[in-house]
C-alpha cells in the first residue's frame, strides 16, 4: 500500500539499522499479487543479512518494524504496507511459535526465488538439499516475476 518502492527502502534501512549489516541486495522485482489478486502489483527483494540475533529475536524485531511502519495485519494476503519474511537463517531448521525457517513456502513462490537466486544461488534449502537455482527451475508458480523499472 502507499508508495511501495519507498516503503521498500525504507525497510531495508530500519534493517540495516536495528537487525544487523545488510551485506547484499538483490533487484528489486514485481509481480502481481498472490493470493488474493484484487490490489495493486508487489514489489519484492531479497537481502542478505548478518546478524547478532538468533531466529526469534530477528522475527520479533522484524515485526517491530513492520508496525512501525503502519503495517495491519487485517487480512491473510490482503494489502499492506510491507511483510518482511524471513527465507532461510543460515542452514537453521526451525520450528517455533513466532518463526518457521526455511520458509514454509519459498520453494513455491516465484516471487522469493527469483530475487534470493540472484544474490544466493547456491544456497541449500536444509530441509530439502536443494539449491535455490534447483527449486526455481522446478516452482511451478505461474505468477510472472519482473525487474522493476
Amino acid at each position: 500500500m502507499g508508495d511501495i518502492l519507498q516503503n521498500l527502502y525504507q525497510a531495508s534501512e530500519l534493517l540495516n539499522n536495528e537487525c544487523g549489516t545488510i551485506v547484499q541486495q538483490s533487484s528489486v522485482y514485481e509481480t502481481a499479487p498472490w493470493g488474493n489478486t484484487d490490489q495493486q502489483n508487489f514489489l519484492n527483494q531479497a537481502i542478505l543479512l548478518v546478524t547478532s540475533l538468533n531466529a526469534v529475536e530477528l522475527m520479533t524485531q522484524i515485526l517491530t518494524i513492520e508496525e512501525k511502519m503502519g503495517r495491519q495485519r487485517a487480512e491473510k494476503y490482503g494489502p499492506r504496507i510491507i511483510d518482511i519474511d524471513i527465507l532461510f537463517f543460515n542452514d537453521s531448521i526451525i520450528a517455533h511459535p513466532t518463526v518457521t525457517i526455511p520458509h514454509p513456502e519459498v520453494q513455491n513462490r516465484r516471487f522469493a526465488l527469483i530475487p534470493l537466486a540472484e544474490i544466493a544461488p547456491d544456497l541449500i534449502h536444509p530441509a530439502f538439499g536443494k539449491s535455490v537455482t534447483e527449486l526455481l527451475l522446478k516452482c511451478t508458480d505461474p505468477l510472472e516475476v519482473f525487474i522493476y523499472d
